[in-house]
């Protein structure tokens, strides 16, 4: 059995990894747990409760004016640190001040609005914009295609390891096929980091090969977009 690190920040590290978190919920969660840190000069959570937590919450309303989702993400942080990594209560009605989200009207762009945006690109960005609007994708999502996702014959992309970690399927619009078979055929081999460092990288594929690794060609996977 490993054993844990000593340092607290090193400590949830381990400890979301062990929960199969994603590396963005890792940097998100290790983040937060240490702005929290230096918002009270540097003490220990351990040391720290419901006012300490309250007074962290409220001033990321009041004073950062941050996003309710942001918010949340940060008491989500917390409640993770007390309860999985020092692993003690998590103290009840948390009586923070509540980020509240404007009402506003969405701005919706009509079709002839996004054909004449997607007009004005050129290259693997239109390319991708043609993808993320005709099949549904999230950028993160594009962004990590690989050719062996692309299914021409039975006209669907496959997404792998979407939100939520969950698989699926979405259809292929005709209108990029060709663009598609041609940046498939010259898709050269590519580094494991080359786009979004981490972001597809299994913890053991890092270990393996830390910082900018070598070339891996065949061992986990080939991106379409260099």
């Amino acid at each position: 059995m490993d054993r844990q690190p000593a340092k607290l920040l090193d400590k949830a590290r381990y400890r979301i990894r062990l929960k199969g978190y994603s590396i963005r919920t890792e940097q998100s969660y290790v983040s937060w747990i240490r702005r929290f840190i230096l918002f009270h000069d540097k003490r220990h959570p351990e040391d720290m409760g419901r006012d300490e937590i309250e007074a962290y919450l409220t001033h990321l309303a009041v004073s950062r004016h941050v996003a309710p989702s942001t918010q949340n993400q940060a008491f989500n942080a917390l409640l993770f640190l007390y309860r999985n990594v020092l692993e003690i209560d998590f103290p009840d009605n948390i009586n923070a001040y509540r980020s509240k989200r404007p009402v506003r009207l969405p701005t919706v762009l009509t079709k002839a609005d996004t054909m004449k945006t997607i007009s004005m690109m050129t290259g693997f960005h239109q390319i991708m914009v043609k993808i993320l609007y005709g099949s549904g994708l999230r950028a993160i999502e594009c962004i990590r295609l690989r050719v062996k996702d692309l299914d021409f014959d039975m006209n669907q992309i496959i997404v792998r390891n979407g939100k939520g970690k969950i698989d699926r399927v979405t259809i292929f619009p005709d209108n990029i096929k060709d663009n598609l078979r041609t940046s498939a055929k010259i898709c050269v081999l590519n580094y494991v980091y080359r786009i979004c460092k981490g972001s597809a990288v299994s913890h053991r594929i890092g270990r393996t090969y830390p910082g900018h690794p070598p070339e891996v060609k065949g061992l986990y996977q080939t991106k379409v977009f260099a």
